[in-house]
Formats: C-alpha cells, structure tokens, sequence
C-alpha cells in the first residue's frame, strides 16, 4: 500500500498529511504566527528557584516563563559543577530510559538550589511547546537532530533506533558511531540509517558537530534572555522525519516551497530526491486527494466504526477519555463475540485517532465490559501491537477487569483540536450554557427582588427571540402572576444579536 506526504503551502499556513492507501495518518499545522518552539535553543535566565517542586522558572524571552525540572539539569550548568564527582551527576533517566547506566538514580543527587541559583544565566532548549497556561518545558539537555542521527553534545552515550530490530545492524551501527563521534559526545542512530553508509553517516555527524559550535559561539555572545538557534520549519521536519524508503511521493503545491525542499532532500537524502513533486492541478491538492474532509472531522467527538459502533473521545487539560459503545452493531451469534468485535474494532481506530489527533498525556480507554480473560489478553495483545507502529513514545497498562485501558502518550505539543479550535467565547470552553427556563427564572427573581425599590408602571425585558418566545407562550401564566405580585406590567422584547443568556431589564416611570 503506497503512502505520500501532502505538502500543502501558503504564506500564512503549512499544513503536512500523511496519506497511506487513501487514508489520512497524520496531519500536522504550522502557522508563522503561531508557530511552535519544541527545538529552539535560548540563552534563559533563572528567574525563580523552587526547591518544594525542585523545579525553577526561566525567562527564554517568551511571554509565559519556561518549566525547569531538576532531572533536565546538566550537571555544567550548575556553578561548582567541577567540584563533584561523576556519581553526583543529574539523572537523566526521563532522556535515555534505555540506557540502564543513565537511567539510574544517584542517591546523592544534588537538589535543584545546589545546582541553579536566581540570576543565573544558563542554556536550555524547549522540550515541549507551552501547553494552555503552562510555560514551555525546557531542558539543559541539548540534543541536535538530521536525517540520520541525533547528536547529544554533553551526554556520554550512543543509542540505535529500537524499530532497527537487526542485532547485527545494531552493533555494526555502534560500531561505526564509537569509531567517528568524539569522546565525551552521545549520539541516537535514528531509523533512516539503517541502510546507509559509513560516508553518510560521517557526514551527518560532520555536520551536527559544526552546528553545535556554532550554537556555543552564539551562547557565549547572548545576553540572556536570547533566541541561540532556531529549529527548522515544519516543510523540512517533515522531509526529515518521515521522508523514508517507503515514501512514494512528497507532493507539494507551491514551486517556491517545492524548490527549498528539493535542495534540502538533495543534501541529505540525495537518492530520495527525485520523489519531491511538484503539483500544480486545478483542484486544491488536499481536494484532489479527498482529505480536506477527513481533517475536517479530526475534530469531532464522536467517530464511527464500520459496522455501526462508535466510540466518543473527551479531552480535559488533565487527560483523555476514550469511550466505546456498540452503537447500531448487533452482532450474529451472541453478546460476547458482538462485544468483542467491537472493542477490536474500536481498538483499531483508537490507534489511528491518536496519531491523527496528537492527543498525548494520560489516556483512558473504556472498552466494553469482557467477562473472558482470553479476551481481555488479545485485545490487550493486539493494543499493544498496533501502538508500537506510532512515532510517539506509549505506555499500555493491561485491560482491567472493569474493561479500562490506561495509556501514556508523548506529549511534545498542542493537539490537533486545540491547533484548530478555541475556547467558545460564549460558554467559555465548558461546552454548556444555561438553559432558557434558567435564565427565564433568573430574570423573575431579579424583578421581584428590585420592584419595591423601584418606582415605574412597567418593566422592559430585552432578551434573545428564543428566550423571549418563551416567555411569550410557555411561561405567560407565570409572568402575568409576577406582574400581579409586583403590580407593575413585564413586556419582553426580543434583541436578534443577544446572547442566549444575556439580558436586560429595564425600568420605565
């Protein structure tokens, strides 16, 4: 089944979907005006200490401050690191969970007040885009990737890509890599490299460790807070990150963009080079490929299964709950093969909503209720099967005996919906407003808390037609007895451009 990378280009928008037979995978948005900082690297300044959270905040120069943990300090970073010894070094085990050796926890591991002190001026890089009102996470661990490697400049340590699943194309890559890298420096072989040459790879690394210089020079003439280095745009993340032997076609619709991708493919992917298409049709690309519709669905909540099941996904700022519900299936033979076949199914599309959607964090997944353990053990088997083909790092706990599924998905930046939408300015994000009868009765108890202290004939009630349509019909009888107790005549009179729930009441002599 052929996949294609979509690249559609704009001066105020870039849009990258990942289409496989048809489908769409993944689809990606970047905005100059809102475009993400996961990569850039500042020169920040400490400005808070908190030893209770041992955390601290840094002023990058962006407008909320950065998150500082103490796990993503570098042992340089802090003041007298010369004075201690290798043992006392930060742990590192959230960067290199692999790596036994750095993952490991020292006992003696200083806190965050003996490493980093208000005022100090220290070289970070953003780890996670800002994420409603939290600043971005940053992190003193730089890592600098291309096409082949990601270079670890001040980590001691080299890692191969774990979908290489050949042993002997693992420890001939490490081989390579301990032969070329300088001594202290780290270096991750990312998938790419599987089939390249010793050349390649050379080259890559030549070119990381230049970058990296010039990152240190334009540190050491910063003056906190400063933008060091700025990653590369969307286009050639995409180009680098997905752009694999198993690409068919990178299809792009603007020339200008098209030329600037061809030059970097022809620097760092040569033999891919001529899988860099240029569209220019009638129809809009994404409208040629039929997916403007499916981005447009992205969004919803309720998603649909083939056989007539569906599943709801809820998405709160502290997690994900994923529900599954057998809709209009009602199976053939009997409940517990209707049942099963369903959270298979639902399991399926779960898998290509998260990748689709960007949802990351905490998960929660309500299958339907299986008394089989044999069950339960496949469709956990199979969850786990189809979770490792996605790019973002997963975690699955086994299925409950309640039928719950707990997930952890990296989280680098905002989600599709949170990309695409906004808080309703209306009913601000919690996706209610008060109902009619609501704000009906509301408007009864202000009147007749205020008609005795109010002189006046009459009472003017300006709301939204729908409101006042139902104080016209439904609830004439209850304003005809409210003029009654306060004597005074209620008229309600309908505003086009008013909020469900606004209203006015005025008081006429």
């Amino acid at each position: 089944m052929y996949t294609d990378i979509l690249i559609n280009a704009a001066p105020y928008e870039n849009r990258i979907a990942l289409v496989e037979g048809g489908r769409l995978l993944e689809f990606h948005i970047e905005r100059p005006a809102e475009q993400g900082l996961v990569g850039n690297i500042y020169c920040g300044k400490v400005v808070r200490v908190l030893p209770g959270m041992q955390a601290a905040f840094v002023d990058v120069g962006l407008e909320r401050t950065g998150f500082l943990y103490v796990d993503d300090v570098h042992a340089a970073a802090a003041p007298n690191a010369e004075e201690r010894s290798d043992e006392e070094a930060p742990c590192c085990r959230r960067h290199y969970p692999d790596n036994p050796a750095l993952s490991k926890r020292c006992s003696a591991q200083p806190g965050i007040e003996q490493l980093l002190k208000e005022g100090q001026t220290v070289l970070v890089q953003v780890a996670k885009d800002p994420l409603g009102t939290k600043g971005a996470r940053l992190t003193c661990h730089i890592t600098l990737a291309c096409r082949n490697l990601v270079f670890m400049p001040q980590t001691d340590h080299i890692g191969v890509s774990r979908k290489i699943e050949d042993e002997g194309i693992r420890e001939e890559l490490r081989r390579k890599i301990e032969r070329l890298r300088p001594a202290g420096t780290g270096f991750i072989v990312r998938t790419a490299a599987a089939k390249i040459s010793g050349a390649e790879l050379e080259a890559d690394m030549e070119f990381l460790l230049m970058l990296w210089d010039e990152i240190q020079t334009s540190a050491r003439r910063a003056a906190a807070p400063e933008l060091v280095h700025k990653d590369i745009d969307l286009v050639l993340k995409a180009a680098r990150d997905l752009l694999t032997e198993s690409i068919n076609e990178v299809v792009v619709d603007s020339e200008e963009v098209h030329e600037r991708l061809f030059r970097f493919v022809s620097t760092f992917a040569p033999k891919l080079k001529s899988r860099i298409v240029h569209y220019d049709g009638e129809l809009p690309l994404f409208e040629a490929y039929g997916i403007e519709t499916a981005i447009s669905r992205a969004a919803d909540k309720k998603v649909w299964l083939r056989s007539g099941g569906y599943i709801i996904i809820e998405t709160t700022e502290a997690l994900t709950v994923i529900d599954v519900n057998t809709g209009r299936y009602v199976g053939r033979n009997n409940l517990g093969e209707t049942i099963f076949k369903t959270n298979m199914e639902a399991m399926q599309e779960i898998a290509a909503q998260l990748r689709l959607r960007n949802i990351g964090g905490i998960i929660i997944v309500d299958f339907i209720d299986m008394e089989s353990e044999q069950d339960r053990e496949a469709l956990n088997r199979a969850l786990s099967e189809v979770m490792a083909k996605d790019r973002s790092r997963v975690n699955i706990l086994k299925v409950s005996e309640f039928g719950l599924v707990q997930m952890t998905r990296q989280r680098l930046s905002e989600n599709l919906a949170q990309t695409l939408n906004e808080s309703c300015p209306y009913c601000n994000g919690e996706g209610v407003v008060k109902s009619r009868r609501t704000v009906c009765y509301e408007i009864f108890r202000r009147i007749a808390r205020d008609a005795d202290k109010i002189d006046g004939r009459s009472v003017t009630v300006r709301v939204n037609p729908r409101l006042a349509e139902l104080l016209l019909r439904d609830e004439a009888v209850q304003v005809r007895q409210l003029e009654q107790a306060v004597s005074k005549k209620i008229a309600p009179v309908p505003v086009p451009d008013f909020h469900a729930q606004r209203y006015e009441i005025i008081w006429n002599e």
